[in-house]
Order: C-alpha cells, then sequence, then structure tokens
C-alpha cells in the first residue's frame, strides 16, 4: 500500500496527462468542453476515477461520457507510460456533481437574501415590544422590587436563619424534633 503522499502525486500526474490528452490527441467530435475537476486514486494504486465537468446540455454531458468511455484504453496506455511504475491504475470516469452542488447553494443563498430583505421591510416600521434595550447597565441603579425582602436573602451564600416566631426556613422541612428544643 502507497502513503497518502505518493498516492497524491500519482493522482496529479494522472490529471495532468489526461488533460493534456484531452486537449490535443482525442480528436473525437462527441467529446464537448471538458473540464477535469479531480482524481483520486486508492491507497493501493490500482485504480483511479477521474472527475470532470462538461458546459453545456445533457445531451453535450451523455456524448461526452461515451467518448471518453471509447478513449478510455488510449487514456489508460498514455498514463501508464507517462507514470513509469509496475502496474498501471484502471481508469474511471465520473461526472463531478460539483456544478450542480454549488448551483443549489447558490439558490438557497439568494432565497435567504430575499428572505432576509422582506424581514428588514417588515421591521422598518415596527416598534419593540418592551423597552428599546431591556438589559441593565452598570451605570444605572438597580430598580427595588416592592415584593423583595432583603433580611429574606441569605448574605454570601450562607444558610438561611431559623426565626423562633416564623419556623424552619423556607423551602426546608424542619427536622424531626428540631421545632421541640
Amino acid at each position: 500500500m502507497a502513503d497518502s503522499a505518493r498516492a497524491r502525486k500519482v493522482a496529479d500526474r494522472i490529471h495532468e496527462t489526461v488533460a493534456r490528452l484531452l486537449q490535443g490527441r482525442i480528436k473525437d467530435p462527441r467529446l464537448g468542453f471538458i473540464t477535469i475537476t479531480d482524481v483520486r486514486v486508492t491507497g493501493d494504486l490500482q485504480q483511479a476515477t477521474v472527475f470532470y465537468t462538461v458546459y453545456g446540455s445533457d445531451e453535450e454531458r451523455k456524448d461526452t461520457a461515451a467518448a471518453l468511455r471509447s478513449a478510455t484504453g488510449l487514456i489508460r496506455s498514455e498514463v501508464g507510460r507517462a507514470l513509469g511504475i509496475r502496474l498501471t491504475p484502471t481508469i474511471a470516469f465520473q461526472l463531478d456533481a460539483l456544478p450542480t452542488t454549488a448551483k443549489s447553494i447558490e439558490d438557497a443563498l439568494a432565497q435567504a437574501r430575499v428572505d432576509d430583505e422582506r424581514i428588514a421591510r417588515a421591521a422598518q416600521g415596527a416598534s419593540y415590544a418592551g423597552d428599546a434595550d431591556p438589559y441593565r447597565h452598570d451605570d444605572e441603579e438597580p430598580a427595588d422590587d416592592p415584593d423583595e425582602d432583603p433580611a429574606e436573602e441569605p448574605v454570601d451564600g450562607a444558610a438561611p436563619t431559623q426565626d423562633a416566631a416564623s419556623g424552619p426556613a423556607s423551602g426546608s422541612a424542619g427536622a424531626p424534633g428540631a421545632a421541640e428544643r
């Protein structure tokens, strides 16, 4: 098994060789405006997948796929000469889904922009449900709450005290026999 650096070098060499062959040597009229986008080689260097895109219609993509299938033998022999390794990898051509994926992402972003503009237009005349700035700031005095009694709050995490008149502290169940003492 080859290391990943060697597999990457082999893939780059295949990419260059296939692109050069498609540009100059292969003269099939079915071959459309093709771009080799990526080449992936297995770890044992036995199989190579060549990803490509075709500018044009679906018919041109089908014709280009047929032209690549018919030229696979010639391309593989040229790749074997260019690589100079003992076993030439088998070549498989795969139409790259990258342009389709990129188009769907661009469509989603365009829809998000339209939604953002619609929301911004709706928010222009709106007012806040409460205060414009609902947060307290350090320079403001805290508002006194008439429901709070400062004597009931424990100080610095201390346990609540028990008043003889009020019984056990709120929220805690008295220990058995604690009221008798």
